[in-house]
């Protein structure tokens, strides 16, 4: 029996600088509407939380359950939004690396090296890249003139 072919959707998509900033562009709407979601759905479940401490505390009397129910409903629609935005963005092929931080990662080659092209929401383009098994801190400029990502922010 033959081995199966290698399905090319398994193999990562591997990046140029021009293809990474094209996407890097297209898919900051969608990063930032994924942030500012996870920073809603984290500011409903406090509101959650403060709903289960007092009915807690009025022992289940008069509880607010219109309240939770509302609260709860957004949540589950805002944490569909935020799976939608971010299997969008996985769509393209680039990684999301850290949704707090925005930070965005796309495979691609550097000097022979299979490596992520890094990015991070504010920057104006991608300048920076990183191996395969380091991360954000261990940025170095793709420009060997390139000052470098300075003290980590």
């Amino acid at each position: 029996m033959e081995s199966p072919m290698p399905d090319e959707r398994d193999e990562p998509k591997l990046f140029t600088l021009t293809e990474a900033e094209r996407t890097r562009i297209a898919v900051e709407p969608l990063l930032i509407e994924a942030m500012e979601g996870r920073r809603k759905l984290s500011d409903l479940a406090e509101s959650l939380t403060g709903i289960a401490t007092r009915i807690q505390l009025l022992g289940g009397s008069v509880p607010p359950y219109r309240d939770a129910v509302r609260l709860r409903a957004a949540q589950d629609t805002l944490a569909a939004s935020v799976r939608d935005a971010l299997a969008r963005i996985e769509s393209t092929g680039c990684v999301v690396k850290d949704l707090d931080l925005g930070l965005l990662d796309f495979p691609a080659v550097v000097n022979d090296e299979e490596v992520y092209l890094c990015w991070k929401l504010g920057e104006h383009r991608i300048r920076f890249y990183h191996r395969q098994n380091e991360g954000f801190a261990d940025r170095r400029p793709l420009d060997p003139r390139d000052p470098g990502p300075g003290p980590i922010q």
